[in-house]
């Protein structure tokens, strides 16, 4: 059975990702074209250049996630250091650690640039946040000056895990044009951040080429998506660092889930997190264990009553509803 795949970013909670990834696999589920935000990004990227479900299991279960948290000269100043750094580069940590990870292990399958995968084979969500627009890459990238081809894997993963103020933006800076009129210095330079500040479950990228197809050649999308949210839980605002982490998490779980509680459960895998944070990098195995579980346990719930003629079907009576 062969899908088009989408997968909901959510920092370390992606472990569930990996479980319904697996369960997918053992009911015989394959992926032509994948797409992701932030730690979703991370799974499609592994699995465009050819990663298997046990094999990302093993990288994540082997990976102190903390270690992407590299400290500097900054931090060994307590409170005022870290500010300062915020102050100066825009976020707590480089996120330099966690692309060369992610570059490191796509190039064991001989994967640096967009151009050594299948043409469309893989799409990340990326928000410039200067211009304030959604990037779909490597394709939206050509509005910077580079070529989508050559553009990186792991570069645009970091961009599209990038979450505001804990990780460092990245920067790009605007071509110039021919008669264009010249801009100001600062405003030359584009932010970069996470994906899911604009969409962070993107299940509607392949839609678009779904309606072009006739409908015996649609291929059909199954959304990953990552769910936690407590009704009635109230998170805690101390002072301005927690309510943008408030602000950052609501956003996050929430802008989404209207779009897909009204019109894509039946394409939509939903993960629960069992409390898990987007920012918990020091998970325990354990934990880690029973959330890889509970996204198998999941997938295997959706795909015991999933099928094509029944996905087809509806799909049909939403897209007939949408021109009404």
């Amino acid at each position: 059975m062969l899908v088009n795949a989408v997968f909901e970013g959510g920092g370390v909670k992606a472990i569930g990702l990996v479980g319904a990834l697996k369960a997918a696999e053992d009911r015989g589920v394959r992926f032509n074209k994948v797409a992701g935000t932030s730690s979703g990004a991370i799974i499609a990227s592994l699995i465009a250049s050819g990663y298997t479900a046990d094999e990302i299991e093993k990288i994540l279960l082997q990976t102190p996630f903390t270690s992407f948290l590299k400290k500097t000269l900054w931090h060994r100043v307590r409170v005022v250091g870290p500010m300062v750094r915020l102050f100066i580069k825009k976020g707590l940590y480089s996120g330099e650690s966690l692309e060369f990870w992610i570059k490191g292990l796509l190039q064991q399958k001989g994967v640096r640039t967009f151009g050594d995968l299948k043409p469309n084979q893989l799409r990340i969500i990326a928000s410039d946040i200067s211009d304030g627009r959604i990037l779909v890459l490597p394709e939206d990238i050509r509005n910077y000056g580079v070529d989508p081809q050559k553009l990186e894997v792991a570069s645009a993963v970091r961009m599209s895990a990038s979450l505001p103020y804990f990780f460092d933006p990245v920067i790009y800076r605007k071509p110039l044009r021919f008669k264009e009129k010249p801009l100001h210095f600062k405003q030359q330079f584009v932010y970069i951040v996470d994906g899911g500040i604009l969409s962070n479950f993107p299940l509607w990228i392949f839609d678009k080429e779904s309606a072009l197809q006739e409908r015996t050649n649609m291929m059909p999308t199954v959304g990953f998506q990552l769910v936690g949210m407590k009704e009635g839980v109230a998170r805690k605002i101390y002072g301005p660092f927690t309510m943008f982490q408030a602000l950052l998490a609501t956003m996050m779980d929430a802008h989404d889930e209207r779009y897909i509680e009204d019109h894509n459960r039946f394409r939509t895998i939903k993960i629960p997190t069992l409390g898990v944070q987007t920012t918990q990098f020091g998970i325990s195995r354990e934990l880690s264990k029973k959330l890889y579980d509970s996204g198998y346990s999941a997938a295997l719930r959706f795909f015991d009553k999933w099928s094509v003629s029944a996905y087809m079907s509806q799909y049909k009576n939403i897209v007939q509803k949408q021109k009404v």
